[in-house]
């Protein structure tokens, strides 16, 4: 199929899975994960109706910005680990950070986003199946308490909710446990009424499990192979 004919078939299954979990389907975003693909199945993906992009790597989106920047209303998210020295040039080149996993890297890109005065939209990061090789938060250690924190400091950045990335399976239901445990978390979190923090954000789901992630409360969804097709490995 085509990439238009993938995006409305994933807005299908979005739909179905929403009203089997008594959701409004316009309550959850579908965000392209273009990683690896060139500009020109972007613009094809543009001209389907998507409208927010997801990449992974800093550089990999720099060489690409040039050829999408025709794309007026694209929103670009960095969704991938990002490196505390490509602070600035995430912050110039996106719109939104949905994987900030420390202190630190909030801090830096608050700093950049204030020279550049723009605020930047941010998710927190939690790795919720302690894998090692996977970057985020684990929910116990204290970076995610001195995020929350330091938020009203943060004056350039949006902290509007969470993200995170369980561990894989090829049966989308072991992800549950974990969809569930951000939700729960979220719900902690929101209800302490911190200043500076939005949680109105879960983005966790993607192409073979985010059903299940849209019946535990996802918000965004993050679709790459759904819509562009396999990768190629390298």
């Amino acid at each position: 199929m085509s990439i238009a004919e993938n995006i409305s078939h994933v807005h299908d299954r979005i739909a179905v899975a929403a009203r089997r979990a008594g959701r409004n389907p316009q309550e959850i975003a579908l965000l392209a994960v273009s990683k690896t693909f060139p500009a020109g199945h972007i613009r094809q993906a543009y001209e389907a109706g998507m409208r927010i992009f997801g990449e992974n790597r800093v550089q990999e989106f720099a060489t690409k910005a040039e050829a999408v920047r025709e794309l007026r209303e694209a929103q670009w998210h960095m969704i991938g680990h990002l490196q505390t020295n490509k602070a600035a040039k995430a912050v110039e080149l996106f719109s939104a950070v949905d994987s900030v996993d420390s202190l630190k890297l909030a801090e830096k890109l608050n700093v950049a986003a204030q020279k550049i005065g723009k605020k930047l939209a941010v998710l927190i990061e939690l790795n919720l199946g302690g894998e090692e090789a996977k970057s985020g938060i684990a929910p116990d250690k204290p970076e995610l308490e001195q995020i929350l924190e330091a938020a009203p400091q943060l004056e350039h950045l949006a902290i509007h909710g969470l993200m995170t990335i369980p561990p894989f399976t090829e049966d989308p239901q072991q992800a549950r446990p974990y969809f569930r445990k951000l939700r729960e978390l979220r719900d902690k979190i929101g209800a302490r009424k911190l200043p500076g923090i939005n949680m109105d954000t879960l983005s966790m789901g993607m192409s073979h499990d985010f059903e299940v992630a849209i019946d535990e409360g996802s918000t965004c969804v993050r679709v790459g192979t759904a819509i562009f097709g396999e990768r190629t490995r390298t």
